[in-house]
């Protein structure tokens, strides 16, 4: 089993969506010691992003490509290539303002590749991520689940489903911005939900 964990929260330390990632893969190893992972923090190691001369070196056929084209399109390659080595995919996403945070999105048009990713057939797109498993674990200082101003689960089940990923669980934290008491129903509860998930 190959593991692929993405971090995208913005901050080194104190991040609940990690920690709940952390918590998860280190179930699924105990479950499967010889799986290897592969992590990636993406502010840690962060992206650069969709741009005028990443559009012009992506949109430039690979053998006219300058050596500062193929370069940037090379660093969206690796990630795309972790992806497709991956049995299994871990995401730590925290909300930020409502949405996914720009580490994400980032991640998310860098792994989006048409012709590799996805592709357009007579219907509309089809996803080519699949057969893989994906946890994805979300962190709230309020409470959005189900509701609507959460904007960010529908944005990332959209993005999952488009390039192949349809079999995903998910883990909320809520409220972690509402007091102490808050915080720690909030942990209870997320950690009982990967423990079901991960029987």
């Amino acid at each position: 089993m190959n593991i692929l964990q993405i971090n995208s929260s913005a901050r080194s330390t104190g991040s609940e969506s990690t920690r709940l990632a952390d918590a998860l893969v280190a179930k699924l190893r105990a479950a499967n010691p010889a799986a290897a992972l592969s992590r990636r923090d993406l502010a840690a190691d962060p992206h650069p992003v969709l741009d005028e001369p990443a559009l012009q070196a992506l949109f430039t056929p690979a053998d006219q490509r300058t050596a500062e084209q193929a370069a940037r399109v090379a660093l969206d390659d690796a990630l795309i290539a972790q992806v497709q080595a991956a049995d299994v995919i871990v995401i730590g996403a925290p909300t930020y303002n409502f949405g996914i945070t720009a580490q994400l999105k980032t991640w998310f048009d860098a792994i989006a590749r048409a012709g590799v990713t996805f592709k357009y057939g007579p219907t509309g797109p089809v996803g080519l991520l699949t057969g893989k498993k994906v946890y994805v674990t979300l962190s709230r200082g309020g409470l959005h689940r189900d509701g609507p101003t959460d904007t960010q689960l529908a944005h990332i089940k959209m993005f999952l489903s488009f390039v192949g990923l349809t079999d995903v669980q998910y883990v909320f934290a809520e409220g972690l911005g509402m007091g102490p008491e808050a915080v720690a129903k909030a942990q209870a509860q997320a950690e009982a939900e990967i423990n079901a998930i991960l029987v």
